[in-house]
């Protein structure tokens, strides 16, 4: 690939992840509720699975969920259910301390964190199709092998979004330091938001993505 394409793509994508997509706001969510060190786990897990949609696109598996509309719609409403699933366990949640400071979470729960939000991303087909609409603008087959392109687009893009979603994630933990509230009312906010994440993903139709 000619260096000139590959400096266009990071600046491209770079241009797309500084905007807030859902992503960003789960990361934040994250952060909000738990603290930095849960908000950048979850950057590590979404960067996880976004990287297993990098390689189902490199082998062409992004271009069934394309064409697909029942497998998109399997793979749709199961993320957006889990989405749900998380913010009603965490409206209901019976946690009612007041306090200014970040809890730390144990080893086990950031694993957690960490497989939950790799979960959530590797379960949003959105992703594989932004993927397969986005990279082949900057692909050419005289360059040599497509998939090895892909996968090098693919690992540039996934660098930039570990960037990007982390300080978004030690920004939204840093407002969160600063702000003395319940934890009943931080969990409010942080399910209405997982359920409200949910609910889009879940009404979102491969056309508008």
């Amino acid at each position: 690939m000619e260096f000139s394409t590959i400096w266009l793509f990071v600046i491209a994508a770079a241009t797309l992840l500084i905007i807030p997509g859902p992503a960003v706001f789960y990361i934040m969510a994250r952060s909000i509720d738990q603290g930095k060190k849960a908000g950048l786990v979850s950057v590590l897990g979404v960067s996880l699975g976004g990287s297993v949609h990098v390689l189902a696109g490199a082998i062409g598996v992004s271009a069934i969920l394309m064409t697909s509309a029942t497998a998109f719609n399997i793979v749709k409403y199961l993320g957006a259910a889990y989405l749900i699933y998380l913010g009603c366990k965490t409206l209901f949640s019976t946690s009612d301390s007041t306090t200014s400071e970040i809890p730390k979470a144990p080893r086990q729960k950031l694993l957690k964190i960490f497989y939950e939000s790799a979960l959530v991303e590797v379960m949003n087909p959105k992703t594989a199709l932004f993927f397969l609409a986005f990279f082949p603008q900057f692909i050419s087959p005289s360059a040599g092998s497509v998939t090895v392109q892909f996968l090098l687009l693919g690992t540039i893009f996934i660098i930039l979004a570990l960037i990007s979603d982390g300080l978004y994630a030690v920004l939204a933990a840093s407002i969160r330091k600063r702000i003395k509230v319940s934890s009943k009312l931080q969990n409010r906010i942080t399910g209405y938001l997982y359920i409200v994440l949910g609910v889009f993903s879940a009404f979102a139709s491969p056309s508008k993505t």
